[in-house]
């Protein structure tokens, strides 16, 4: 490989561990950074799309030898009509859009030129529906509104840098393979970026920069509260503005910085912590954190608003009658096109940080939970368990959370079966 044959090449040397500020020049002078996101191992090549030529174009399917994807914000996959290709949480994977090209301009539509010409149609400030046809040879992958801060993922990260770079929100990128094909390691990525002279960003880099400056939920009601199970608490109302839900902290006590709190974060349950179905344990174990906390002498209870693991009301009844068939809560979910679990922790964390706490001990059998706040610069500092006894009605659903979602049960194996 040439060093010569990268686009707007620049001879000032191998840099690993840049700043975002040194990325966000980077993409804007219109070059290449590489993003990494060390939970999953992945990294790709990254390039402000507005900026893309057919040299770049050329650079990624030679170098980074991936799929070459277009990541675009949800407003501009409606301004372009791009429908996606399955429920933006499906199986767990991106959400790729249906592929397409531009409808003037290019030729067969595979050409590293005519992949350009595409994706500059796709970016152009008056781009619409008619600006484009499908099926063709770029493959559009939907960000979620509210970038890292609701997911810390590469997709996020790669159009926060665009927009945080002052250019148009979308990001050419390309997964980075190692010469045997498989997802290139650290020592592939470093001995990459040395080669071509790249800056290198950490998904979490992007978080950390924007927590420092942003904050996507707020304050808008506040009184003193008395519960059944957690005695007198004060109820703290967030708005997210994101997606407009509302999500509700239960504080028990001072809390702050300077020890770990114990904390509850809790997903809405109408079914459960409501009127006490039996198909679950999410009522005894919300009743079971507040009585924790209350034994304790303070705490936080952050109660979300995500039905059903995410996927709202309607679905997790229309995933019960699926389950009276014989499907398991998993096989429902990716049934009616929903990840197993499609929640993120990144608004948990921004109303955790407005109450400062920075440290916790989480209550919680969810090994996702503690990767997803950690994500978000929260501490865990202690996973304390919240195991309520099993029955007859819940057992089945238990043995699946343990044995395909990895939560932490005991006891699942003896008796109630």
């Amino acid at each position: 490989m040439k060093r010569s044959s990268r686009p707007s090449s620049k001879k000032s040397g191998p840099r690993q561990g840049n700043s975002i500020e040194e990325v966000l020049r980077e993409l804007r002078e219109g070059r290449f950074v590489i993003l990494a996101d060390g939970l999953n191992g992945e990294a790709q090549l990254c390039m402000a799309a507005e900026l893309v030529t057919p040299d770049a174009i050329n650079f990624m399917v030679t170098h980074a030898r991936g799929l070459v994807c277009l990541a675009l914000g949800p407003d501009r996959m409606r301004a372009l009509g791009i429908p996606l290709m399955s429920s933006e949480a499906a199986a767990g994977q991106r959400p790729y859009g249906a592929s397409f090209e531009a409808k003037q301009g290019v030729t067969t539509g595979i050409s590293a030129a005519d992949r350009a010409v595409t994706i500059q149609a796709a970016m152009a400030v008056d781009a619409s529906p008619d600006s484009i046809v499908m099926p063709g040879h770029i493959v559009p992958v939907q960000a979620r509104e509210g970038g890292v801060l609701v997911r810390a993922a590469l997709t996020e990260a790669a159009l926060d840098l665009s927009r945080l770079a002052g250019l148009r929100a979308g990001a050419a990128v390309c997964t980075i393979l190692g010469d045997d094909g498989t997802l290139a390691s650290r020592e592939d990525l470093e001995a990459f970026a040395e080669l071509f002279e790249l800056a290198m960003v950490e998904v979490a880099d992007v978080v950390a920069h924007r927590l420092r400056s942003e904050c996507l939920v707020r304050r808008v009601a506040e009184a003193p509260i008395t519960t059944a199970a957690g005695g007198r608490m004060r109820a703290v109302v967030y708005d997210s503005s994101v997606d407009g839900k509302q999500h509700i902290a239960l504080i028990k006590g001072r809390i702050g910085a300077a020890e770990p709190v114990l904390t509850r974060i809790h997903s809405q349950c109408l079914t459960g912590d409501v009127l006490g179905s039996q198909r679950c344990d999410c009522g005894e174990q919300l009743a079971a954190a507040l009585q924790r906390i209350n034994k304790e002498g303070k705490g936080v209870l952050l109660y979300m608003h995500q039905e059903g693991r995410g996927i709202g009301l309607a679905n997790k009844i229309r995933a019960y009658a699926l389950q009276d068939q014989g499907f398991d809560t998993v096989q429902a979910n990716l049934e009616l096109g929903f990840a197993d679990d499609g929640r993120d922790y990144g608004i948990s964390a921004q109303m955790l940080r407005d109450l400062g706490v920075k440290r916790v001990h989480l209550l919680t059998n969810n090994p996702k939970k503690i990767d997803g706040l950690r994500r978000y610069g929260i501490e865990v500092a202690e996973r304390q368990p919240l195991e309520i006894p099993a029955h007859q009605g819940n057992i089945r659903y238990l043995r699946t959370k343990r044995e395909k979602l990895g939560h932490l049960f005991s006891g699942l194996d003896q008796g109630n079966a």
